[in-house]
């Protein structure tokens, strides 16, 4: 049986649509309808929500309580899968490698760049693309989505093609 942290941060993954307001918002975390929606017979899923917002508006103090809990959850854990917003998933990552340098489990990043409850939306692929490299990896921070699995230092958000890819040298 594996055991995988999963840790719920917000962003555009798990954002939900205000019928009130007309916006999208990070309300709660949507992980478990995502994983409803899996057969994951030999894994053994701990959700750990801690905190709903977007990506953007992420301090300092907001990364260090990510690092804490993901200190926590390694010494629980075979390894820790993260939902986060896309637009600083760069940053938070580059920051768990710096931090947890070495890291002792696979930490995985993970985010989408449309929310769960719309049309067309890749969370649930990127959902369980992280759960999968999570089982498979070495112990290191990564970046999973799209098909690809990309270890830190060096990742980026590509504006353009709107997935992540390595740094130019």
């Amino acid at each position: 049986m594996r055991h995988i942290e999963l840790l719920t941060t917000g962003g555009t993954i798990e954002k939900t649509y205000d019928e009130s307001t007309g916006r999208l918002s990070n309300f709660g975390s949507v992980v478990r309808q995502m994983l409803d929606q899996l057969k994951l017979p030999d894994t053994e899923l701990h959700i750990r929500e801690l905190m709903h917002m977007d990506s953007l508006d992420m301090s300092e103090d907001d990364r260090e309580a990510i690092l804490a809990t993901v200190k926590s959850a390694c010494r629980l854990s075979d390894a820790v899968v993260i939902l986060h917003g896309t637009d600083t998933l760069p940053v938070t990552g580059e920051w768990l490698h710096e931090k947890m340098n070495p890291p002792t489990k696979p930490i995985i990043l993970t985010g989408a760049i449309r929310p769960y409850e719309m049309t067309r939306s890749d969370a649930l692929q990127n959902l369980t693309e992280s759960l999968l490299a999570a089982g498979l990896v070495e112990p290191g921070v990564y970046a999973v989505a799209h098909g690809k699995v990309l270890p830190f230092p060096g990742v980026i958000k590509d504006q353009q093609t709107m997935t992540f890819t390595r740094r130019e040298p």
